[in-house]
């Protein structure tokens, strides 16, 4: 063999599988806030007849791109339902504003930075058979020292104080996502929706800074509401509604992380790597002129 064409062949299969093997990765995933510190609850629901919807968000970074499986959330079950009074489940995924969002935004809200942005990035729901759900008694009569249901307003009047106290059953949400979120490396909010019969699902609050939870954690942003009124804006649960804040909410992620799809220059070179490694081998098989 020549030493020439061996080395040439050999340095060529190494960049092409170096190449390739750069845009083969996975890992596993998890983020959580931790349990509950019942300090707040706040209203989250689809819209249905006589209810308008309502938004609770809560942040969570992702340094790569991932594929998001699964979802847990803790919240109450107010008026006396129980788990079999839920409907469906919906799970929404929203950037950071100013992304997806007009930008300057209305001037109805005290800020927008940091909030979630004004549309959805991405939604799963039970009711169209992307997700399947469980929901879990904690604890049969729990009591949140304050609650957001209808107080969530625009300027001047977002300064309600809470609505009080609400007590309820203590319910955890598992929810697997049968069509996963594929989600680049970015910030995001994530917002759980429940819709029940006969009384209100109340998203509960979780300690901030977080503890006892699964990072990354920096940055921790606070939790935000809205409802279809204030729509595109939001309002800080703790800085403009309560000012009893900041808050976070109770909830965990799992998935895996997964290879970004290489760059247009990437498959060039691994192309190009691939056709220098099937230049050499022709070369070697073909006779020597004498």
């Amino acid at each position: 063999m020549n030493p020439v064409h061996s080395l040439s062949l050999s340095a060529a299969a190494v960049a092409a599988m170096t190449l390739a093997g750069s845009s083969v990765w996975a890992g596993s995933f998890t983020f959580s806030t931790g349990d509950t510190d019942g300090k707040i609850a706040v209203a989250s629901r689809p819209g249905s007849l006589g209810k308008i919807e309502i938004e609770a968000a809560d942040d969570f970074i992702l340094g790569a791109a991932t594929s998001l499986n699964h979802a847990s959330f803790t919240g109450l079950l107010s008026r006396g339902v129980v788990p079999s009074d839920v409907q469906s489940v919906t799970i929404e995924i929203y950037r950071v504003f100013p992304k997806d969002s007009t930008n300057p935004p209305s001037g109805n809200v005290p800020t927008r930075v940091n909030s979630p942005s004004d549309v959805a990035f991405d939604t799963r729901s039970s009711a169209a058979a992307q997700l399947s759900f469980s929901a879990s008694v904690l604890n049969a009569s729990f009591t949140a020292a304050n609650s957001v249901l209808n107080g969530i307003n625009k300027i001047p009047n977002q300064v309600t104080g809470g609505e009080g106290p609400v007590t309820g059953t203590e319910v955890r949400f598992d929810v697997d996502l049968s069509a996963a979120l594929l989600l680049p490396a970015d910030h995001y909010f994530f917002i759980p929706q429940v819709q029940v019969a006969g009384g209100e699902f109340f998203w509960l609050s979780a300690p901030k800074p977080i503890v006892g939870g699964t990072g990354p954690f920096t940055p921790d942003l606070q939790s935000w509401v809205r409802n279809e009124n204030l729509a595109p804006d939001w309002l800080r649960i703790g800085t403009d509604i309560t000012q009893q804040g900041p808050f976070n909410a109770a909830f965990s992620l799992s998935g895996d992380a997964v290879a970004a799809v290489p760059e247009p220059q990437t498959w060039a070179l691994l192309v190009a790597g691939l056709g220098i490694v099937g230049a050499v081998a022709r070369r070697r098989h073909q006779p020597n002129p004498r």
